[in-house]
Parts: structure tokens; sequence; C-alpha cells
């Protein structure tokens, strides 16, 4: 005799379907099968049948008649908080929005100030590199004192010797 076959946890969910007629074809056909080979399997759908049976005989209390009210104020309650909270969060957007734009607007500027002072500001450094002879010999021109002075070394006789 063939080992009874035990409903998986996936059929176990789909009975309740299966008996309301809710499944596509090829799901009641599989367990038709499962159910008509499996005598757990139909023991479990009897029992189910069995309990949907006496859940009608059990006491159905009445609605308040105030219920229908209730149930609509809660619902508008629910509505007005999730108002509330959408209208925040767009609050919230709106002030993240304008702090990254405050931040673009700074980086751009730090940007425009970086460019300005890098290639439109001249360069204290290369000057001094473009100087830098004048720099070394700076003490020996100070001793010198005025380019008359110059001019009178360079006319003196002693200076335009010829030298043989």
């Amino acid at each position: 005799m063939a080992e009874p076959q035990r409903l998986t946890d996936l059929e176990r969910a789909n009975l309740v379907a299966y008996l309301d007629g809710e499944l596509n074809e090829a799901e009641v056909r599989a367990l038709s099968n499962k159910i008509t080979q499996s005598v757990t399997a139909r023991r479990e759908i009897e029992s189910l049948q069995k309990t949907w049976e006496l859940l009608d005989y059990l006491h159905r209390p009445e609605p308040t008649p105030d219920l229908a009210g209730r149930t609509l104020s809660l619902a508008f309650q629910q509505g007005q908080k999730g108002a509330k909270v959408s209208a925040v969060a767009g609050r919230v957007g709106i002030v993240i929005g304008r702090v990254a734009a405050l931040f673009g607007v700074a980086a751009a500027t730090l940007l425009i100030g970086y460019s300005a002072t890098r290639w439109a500001w001249p360069d204290s450094t290369a000057r001094l590199a473009r100087d830098l002879p004048i720099a070394e010999h700076l003490d020996e021109y100070r001793e010198v004192g005025s380019v008359e002075y110059l001019k009178l070394i360079e006319e003196s006789p002693i200076f335009n010797e010829d030298v043989e």
C-alpha cells in the first residue's frame, strides 16, 4: 500500500480557495488528484468542510447602530493623520531642496573664487622666480646706490682701458 501523502503548506493554504471554487483549473486538478489519492489529504479537507459547517451554528453578534459612524470617523481620522504626515513630508522636502540649493550655490561660489585666484590673480611666486637673479645680488645693488654711479664707473678710464 502506498504511503499516505500529506498536503504541502501551499496546498493546505489553498484548501479554502479550493472549496470556494476560486482556484484556476491547473491548481484544482492538482489538488483534486492529491485528495483522491491520499487518505490523509481527504481527512484534512473533510475536517475543514465540517469546521466551515459548524461555523454556521455559532451565534453572530449584531453590530451596534453606530458601528458605521465610528468606522467612518476612524477612517477619517486616519486620513487626517496621513494628510498631516504628507504635509510635513512636503515641508521637509522643500527645506531639503533649499539646503541643497544653498550648498550648490556655495560650491559654485568656491569654485569660481578658486578659479579666479588661481588663473586671473598674478602669481607672486612666478614673479619671485623670474626676479631671482636680482634677489641674489640685491645687497651688491644696494651698495652701488644709484644708476648715476654706475654710469660714472662705466665712463671711468680705469674700466675702459684696453687690456692687451
